[in-house]
């Protein structure tokens, strides 16, 4: 996988090398796997522990998690560059341990002390994975606050009935954040809680796999009286949006990162087959439509690139990204799904069967558009920020401080 920028000036030289290592690891290692990584069950598994133990041998694992709980503790810019290259495939992150950073922080934040000890240390070592359910089959999954999964405080903590789905890795999670009502009723804003609820307990039951376009890897799961201990809320109770805000946030922005990574790997895809498809009258590069897909595409990702970087400063400087998140997301979704359509037409045939990586890539940038908030959520948020907001000037730095919102 060529890096389609020729360089991005933006990396510091002594993160380069470090990008340039997990970029290999993902290519070589991770890559020749995501067929029986996307079909899931126990070969997966296997694949999968695999893989982590190879990353942590390389000196590779956990990069961006903190050095007290078994991490490598590199910081949000310098890991951006890094998740890049991490996220060519959509498993890179599982592979090399990262995909537990959003977990880690959460629970490192509003944890409480047993859940911290007991849960974080095994969470980012890879002996335990967790799992975030907020999305109802029957409530829109951009109004929380219609949120009817219930949670009645007991004797010794809580006991939830309800149901959830598109649960990223329910079905193998140990751990799933469930986002419940613990006070007043649907549509009201407040008493929206999260609890922490081990997949072991009785009453946790996985309804159904729910494959996207195929792939394995999200799960609908049911509640049905699940007893959780009193301090295994996340986070105090009725202040579930405050805190699902600070993961949504960052999650976003690192899903736009490896969306970037995914984009600049398709791209390589189309460059390549320009160059050495040839035809009776010349290589397929010489067709001014193929020249145009070549040119669309490299817009899209050299144009998408600095939005989602900004976001990310923004976000490390604990200044209001809302704008800049929103932005970032809606153009590195629509980025991917161009530039792998693009693959898929100067490819023809070929980019439709399985010999390529480009029908998962557009899997992918098509369902990016829905998920972690649709297109539609993002634009009228942005939209209604700026409206309602002072205008900062391009190019000042806005030192607004962050603050919670329902998206």
């Amino acid at each position: 996988m060529l890096d389609e920028t020729l360089g991005d000036p933006r990396c510091p030289s002594d993160v380069r090398e470090l990008k340039e290592r997990v970029g290999t690891f993902v290519r070589d290692r991770v890559v020749p796997c995501e067929g029986v990584l996307d079909s899931g069950g126990p070969d997966a598994a296997r694949t999968l522990h695999r893989l982590r133990r190879e990353a942590k041998g390389q000196g590779l694992w956990a990069l961006p998690l903190p050095v007290e709980l078994g991490g490598q503790g590199l910081g949000l810019r310098a890991y951006a560059h890094v998740a890049e290259a991490e996220g060519a495939s959509d498993h890179g992150p599982a592979a090399l341990g990262s995909a537990a950073l959003l977990d880690a922080l959460m629970l490192g934040r509003h944890g409480s002390p047993r859940v911290r000890e007991r849960y974080l240390a095994p969470l980012v070592a890879g002996e335990l994975r967790a799992g975030y359910a907020m999305t109802e089959p029957d409530v829109p999954g951009t109004d929380p606050f219609l949120t009817a999964t219930r949670a009645v405080e007991t004797g010794g903590g809580w006991r939830l009935t309800g149901g959830k789905w598109f649960v990223s890795g329910g079905d193998t999670a140990d751990l799933v954040t469930v986002l419940a009502r613990t006070d007043g009723r649907p549509p009201q804003r407040d008493g929206l809680s999260l609890l922490l609820v081990p997949t072991a307990a009785p009453g946790f039951r996985v309804v159904r796999e729910l494959p996207v376009l195929g792939a394995a890897g999200q799960a609908e799961i049911a509640l049905d009286g699940v007893a959780v201990d009193a301090d295994h809320l996340v986070g105090a109770r009725g202040q579930a949006l405050s805190v699902a805000a600070e993961r949504l946030q960052l999650g976003r922005a690192l899903r736009c990162l490896r969306w970037l990574g995914q984009a600049g790997r398709a791209f390589e895809l189309m460059r390549e087959r320009a160059v050495t498809r040839a035809r009776s009258r010349g290589p397929l590069g010489d067709l001014q439509l193929v020249q145009r897909h070549v040119f669309e595409s490299l817009l899209a990702l050299r144009t998408t690139r600095p939005l989602v970087h900004e976001a990310v400063s923004r976000l490390d400087a604990g200044v209001d990204a809302h704008v800049e998140v929103g932005l970032a997301k809606v153009a590195a979704a629509r980025t991917l799904q161009l530039v792998a359509d693009a693959a898929i037409q100067v490819h023809g045939a070929a980019g439709l069967g399985p010999d390529t990586a480009l029908p998962a890539l557009f899997r992918t940038g098509r369902a990016a558009r829905i998920l972690d908030g649709p297109d539609e959520l993002h634009i009228a948020s942005v939209a209604r920020r700026v409206l309602r907001t002072e205008p900062v000037q391009p190019g000042c730095p806005d030192t607004r401080p962050v603050s919670s919102a329902r998206e």
